[in-house]
């Protein structure tokens, strides 16, 4: 029996696999992913863990400086967002804020009504989610985003009805990194009535944000997308906002999230979000430049490719090109092969074949969206980074096009 003939992504895999990088460097540019774990936030978290190990639901001394220790971070938190410690709920994650803040809405406002308003661009931890809901009697209406991946007021205003509970808009798409406009859209459910929820995970420490200012009224964020520990993150619920506990058992987090602390973790997070609002405007001009100069060479020295997302109100280091007549997983193979770190989409579906539900959203032909490349920038990369990138990048694209029959007959027809 003949073997089943190999595609061309998967001989290159092979291929790729089978040799030794040829640089034992690494350019990470995946900073959408996660990012390292600040060597501060490191050193600040080591004595939690054998020194002062207390249980924070104890009463001694040792558990005293625990619960000291999480409400010292707890502090951290509310001033980078603008809110007051007792708004902060400390969680395990970005995905465990997502699904709290919306499952706990909905049934806590259920007698109220069953209707619940997102957008088709969301992370699968909110999109889940409302499958999820949608299986319990809860309706959900996806808004569409416009063609720079913008969800727009007036559709967000036609969309309510009597029965509209809670409105879920992400701060800043994880994918193409477009910003979309939290503010008026809180104003939008404060002046109707309905509890307004942003997925903030990626916006963290790359816009500013004040809850109060914005009219929020749960927002979700994750530690280890601002160079803090995986495995943290927490969840804003403005006062006097009703919404059921997620996790049952003991009284930890105001009897709203029960289990023992994280505190190694949690004192982390602090560290990390108290850097990550230090300087921002500073930090995130000089990523962004770096960012624009990358583009500019990329769209200089590579033709046939096309930016997704907002041209200008998009997170300070995302980049999300699409190259055509290539396949995005060989692309990011070729990379890493040149020791650089990068991706087609999110994390959580990079092991999907499958298009990225955002391109697909903002009108990408479908054979586009399959050569998508992600690139964020983080605060170690350098005009160095950006040289080598751009110089691999262009190596690669015209490695896979000579390999593509579909490109030879895009220029034999130009010819």
């Amino acid at each position: 029996m003949r073997a089943p003939r190999r595609s061309s992504h998967q001989v290159l895999t092979l291929n790729i696999f089978t040799t030794t990088m040829a640089n034992e460097k690494l350019v990470y540019m995946d900073h959408s992913a996660t990012t390292a774990t600040d060597p501060e936030v490191i050193q600040a978290m080591l004595p939690w863990f054998s020194e002062h190990y207390g249980n924070p639901s104890s009463l001694y001394r040792l558990a005293r400086e625990s619960r000291t220790a999480i409400e010292d971070a707890r502090k951290k938190v509310a001033v980078a967002i603008g809110a007051t410690p007792e708004e902060i709920f400390f969680t395990s994650g970005g995905t465990e804020s997502d699904n709290w803040a919306l499952i706990g809405t909905a049934f806590s406002h259920k007698k109220k009504g069953t209707h619940i308003i997102t957008t088709a661009i969301e992370h699968h931890a909110i999109l889940h989610t409302c499958e999820y809901l949608k299986k319990q009697g809860f309706s959900v209406t996806y808004l569409p985003p416009d063609e720079s991946g913008k969800i727009q007021i007036e559709d967000i205003r036609a969309a309510i009805t009597e029965k509209t509970i809670l409105i879920s808009v992400m701060f800043a798409n994880n994918e193409i990194g477009t910003i979309q406009p939290i503010h008026e859209i809180g104003h939008i459910c404060r002046e109707r009535g309905i509890i307004f929820h942003t997925d903030a995970v990626q916006a963290i420490g790359n816009v500013p944000i004040n809850v109060t200012n914005m009219d929020i009224d749960l927002l979700s964020l994750s530690g280890h997308k601002f160079y803090g520990p995986k495995g943290t993150g927490a969840l804003y619920i403005r006062k006097g906002v009703r919404i059921d506990s997620y996790l049952h058992g003991g009284a930890q987090e105001k009897r709203k999230r029960a289990g023992t602390e994280n505190v190694p973790g949690i004192v982390g997070l602090g560290v990390a979000i108290e850097k990550a609002v230090h300087d921002q405007e500073v930090k995130t001009k000089r990523i962004r430049d770096l960012r624009d100069r990358l583009l500019e060479r990329i769209f200089t020295e590579i033709p046939n490719c096309r930016l997704n997302g907002h041209k200008t109100d998009r997170l300070p280091g995302n980049i999300n090109i699409c190259f055509e007549f290539i396949e995005g997983e060989s692309l990011i193979l070729l990379l890493d092969h040149a020791g650089i770190a990068a991706s087609t989409g999110s994390a959580c579906s990079s092991g999907s074949l499958e298009p990225s539900h955002v391109l697909m959203a903002i009108g990408v032909p479908i054979e586009i969206a399959h050569g998508s490349l992600r690139l964020t920038l983080g605060h170690e990369n350098t005009e160095e980074h950006v040289e080598y990138v751009c110089k691999e990048l262009k190596k690669a694209v015209e490695k896979l096009r000579a390999m593509s029959p579909l490109y030879a007959d895009y220029m034999k027809k130009r010819q």
